[in-house]
């Protein structure tokens, strides 16, 4: 099914997930999606395997941690959360060495908490790991030290018009 892409989220020079400077990271993309969904994309490689050719559960979870935490800003660009809790549920391995997709939501909103859900599809739109979150509602200046716009900008990369989701 083509979803429509209306924007790209910002990314960062550090973070795990999205740095775009961190050698150790998963460099993903994050796109938002007609229907108030958002899609979190990335290439898992081998130092981020757990057993051999497959993707570390930790990896798994951050991922979906990093996805529905974002997926707030899909109605509020000024908001930022804090993990309060992740419930992970694994339901078969990702592989690595190609293309992952991780899509988020949110589910409620209630001002200081908000919770989401979110799922790792695989290719042929099988769900391998779905996630539950409850977040803190924070002010930037209460998460990170110093000026985070120099860490926070635009990815420059190409956005596509549209995405085929299984």
């Amino acid at each position: 099914m083509k979803r429509k892409v209306l924007s790209a989220q910002n990314v960062s020079r550090m973070c795990m997930v999205c740095g775009t400077e961190n050698g150790a990271g998963l460099h993903g993309h994050f796109y938002e999606l007609e229907g108030g969904e958002l899609l979190g994309v990335f290439v898992a490689r081998p130092e981020h395997q757990g057993y051999p050719g497959r993707l570390h559960g930790g990896v798994a979870s951050m991922v979906l941690d990093e996805t529905i935490g974002r997926a707030i800003n899909l109605t509020n660009r000024d908001a930022w959360g804090v993990t309060a809790q992740l419930t992970v549920r694994y339901r078969k391995p990702v592989p690595l060495d190609r293309e992952v997709r991780v899509i988020g939501r949110i589910t409620k909103d209630s001002g200081r908490l908000f919770e989401g859900t979110g799922e790792i599809v695989l290719e042929d739109g099988t769900i391998a790991v779905e996630a539950q979150g409850k977040y803190f509602r924070l002010p930037i200046d209460h998460i990170v030290d110093g000026d985070f716009t120099q860490q926070w900008y635009a990815d420059q990369r190409a956005l596509p018009a549209e995405i085929d989701l299984p």
